[in-house]
């Protein structure tokens, strides 16, 4: 039988205690999980998402569910490499090399002021493509005041269900038709939907909070295809206009039709 000596379990036990302390060293990786979801047409804590004055608004009976992703190791959100070796193992994360998310030597404050300065740019340009596509088809609001609040979340990827969610409190019509619609993409000065990070992460929280289908942009389909979770079903879009034009079919239950990537 096996005996350790003294000298041997000493060792045993120093490699345990480093390979502990290996294990609660800073990461240099980053990890990221699915985040949370708020419906654009509900409240965000007391006050509403998207607050109109000036004009008629009015309710829908379903949800259009903006999505986000945890992310730890950034400015202000350390990990540990126990954290990250875990994380490999999870379906449900995504581990990458800090520079491939923020620029090497970014401060906390730097790093919150380029996401909040992100989000409102977001918000501006929702707030603006909502009117212009509005007025287009002939809907009067011009006295319409906008503002949108979400509390804790940063960045660009919210535009476009910011946008959908203006258009839908402007709108006597019951877009959603009760629907849960998931989605996510920035949306520019033209009306374009364009590309974000984290999709296969945020259609996981959209089917998780109850979502049953998802907006995507076209640019991320790469992403997209042969990562939707069973039970929800993409959407493709480029656009405001498709994108409006997908949640009034799914609505109306006539989507089954509509392109997916």
């Amino acid at each position: 039988m096996y005996k350790a000596t003294p000298k041997k379990a000493k060792i045993g036990v120093l490699a345990v205690v480093l390979a502990f302390i290996a294990l609660m060293l800073p990461s240099p990786y980053v990890v990221e999980t699915p985040g949370p979801t708020q419906n654009v047409l509900g409240k965000s804590g007391s006050s509403a998402v998207i607050s109109i004055s000036g004009v008629n608004t009015y309710t829908d009976s379903g949800s259009l569910l903006m999505t986000t992703v945890n992310a730890v190791g950034v400015p202000g959100y350390p990990v540990n490499n126990g954290q990250v070796l875990w994380s490999w193992f999870d379906k449900h994360s995504i581990v990458m090399p800090r520079e491939a998310i923020f620029p090497q030597g970014e401060t906390v404050d730097e790093y919150k002021s380029e996401n909040t300065k992100q989000m409102s740019s977001s918000q501006d340009a929702a707030t603006s493509q909502a009117l212009k596509f509005l007025e287009a088809k002939g809907h009067d609001v011009s006295s319409a005041k906008v503002s949108i609040q979400v509390k804790d979340i940063g960045g660009p990827s919210a535009g476009l269900m910011y946008t959908l969610g203006t258009i839908d409190l402007l709108t006597e019509q019951n877009e959603t038709g009760g629907k849960v619609i998931a989605g996510t993409g920035t949306m520019d000065d033209e009306g374009k939907v364009g590309a974000i990070g984290g999709i296969r992460l945020k259609m996981l929280g959209a089917k998780r909070d109850g979502a049953t289908w998802f907006l995507a942009p076209a640019a991320n389909c790469t992403d997209v295809s042969g990562h939707v979770p069973s039970g929800l079903r993409d959407v493709k879009v480029s656009t405001l206009s498709e994108a409006y034009d997908a949640i009034v079919a799914i609505g109306q239950n006539k989507a089954q039709s509509l392109p997916h990537c």
